[in-house]
């Protein structure tokens, strides 16, 4: 199997397609380098944690370390968004809840990839204890 057919990725890996075409259609061109630039690098941060951690996955504590820089990240990037939309530098609204509601479902996903995880490890340590 590969990372790329992990849900997470694909999601991650969307969001930081769109949110990257968003900085350079919809923000002033002064915010295109400053905010605008945090949230593509915090939003392909995601999709980067995922691959890194998935690279790990046989040890298992790294994984779920990178899979959490990846919910940090896209918390990041849930800032950085709500910024940009807070301070009107992105004014479409549409888009703005659109991207936030992805970002959001993506921060829920991981955090249930990691618990199926955790699941997993304790499943394994319970049944080589019996």
């Amino acid at each position: 199997m590969s990372y790329r057919k992990l849900e997470i990725w694909e999601r991650a890996r969307e969001i930081s397609i769109a949110i990257h075409k968003m900085t350079l259609t919809e923000l002033p061109r002064f915010e295109t380098y400053e905010v605008g630039s945090q949230i593509r690098r915090s939003s392909k941060s995601v999709r980067s944690n995922i691959v890194e951690g998935y690279g790990r996955r046989k040890y298992t504590v790294e994984y779920i370390r990178f899979l959490t820089f990846s919910i940090a990240s896209n918390d990041e990037t849930i800032d950085h968004l709500e910024t940009l939309y807070e301070t009107e530098s992105l004014k479409n609204q549409e888009l703005y809840e659109e991207l936030h509601k992805k970002v959001d479902v993506l921060g829920k996903k991981l955090n249930l990839f990691i618990q199926a995880i955790e699941r997993s490890i304790q499943q394994k340590q319970e049944t080589s204890n019996k």
